[in-house]
């Protein structure tokens, strides 16, 4: 299994607009041979010591894949592509991490 942690940073004041973008894509994904969980989340405050500062200007997805084939499958489907393209004029950066169990 495959795992995704994908960190969105957005422009100031255009997390809602971005999120508009990222929901119109996710059934789209979650149909997709491989994928066992997409999820668009955003920061919670929940006053733990070791939470990082909330940050209003992010969005992190959650993924699950059945395996890097299905993940690299993903990346190249026409519905992504369309949401990069959509979606470019909202975010400032991504990061993601491609992780696996032990």
């Amino acid at each position: 299994m495959v795992f995704v942690i994908a960190t969105v940073e957005v422009v100031q004041g255009k997390r809602n607009d971005y999120l508009e973008e990222i929901r119109k894509v996710v059934p789209k994904v979650r149909q997709e041979k491989g994928c066992i969980e997409y999820v668009p989340v955003v920061d919670l405050p929940a006053g733990f010591s070791a939470q990082d500062p909330v940050r209003e200007e992010r969005v992190t997805i959650l993924e699950r894949w059945e395996s890097i084939e299905a993940l690299k499958a993903h990346m190249e489907a026409p519905h992504m592509k369309e949401y990069r393209e959509g979606a470019k004029k909202y975010i400032v950066s991504v990061k993601i991490q491609i992780l696996t169990a032990p």
